[in-house]
């Protein structure tokens, strides 16, 4: 699942929970699932900004990206 497709999906699961009453047993399921959502999307998030704060400027102008440390 994309980032775009994680914050659509919380999104979807807060417009449930704020719309009609929904019983306790679904509202702890989408609570969950709006968590994980949240989670995976900060994770890949901050990968990102990883990357972007790897980038180095090469002696011709040029940028690359260093590869991830894996620690």
């Amino acid at each position: 699942m994309t980032v775009e497709q994680r914050l659509a999906r919380l999104e979807a699961i807060v417009d449930r929970l704020e719309g009609e009453p929904v019983d306790l047993a679904e509202a702890l399921a989408l609570f969950e699932e709006g968590v994980a959502c949240l989670r995976d999307a900060a994770g890949t998030l901050s990968e990102a900004e990883a990357r972007v704060r790897k980038l180095t400027e090469l002696a011709d102008g040029a940028f690359a990206v260093e590869p991830l440390d894996d620690d």
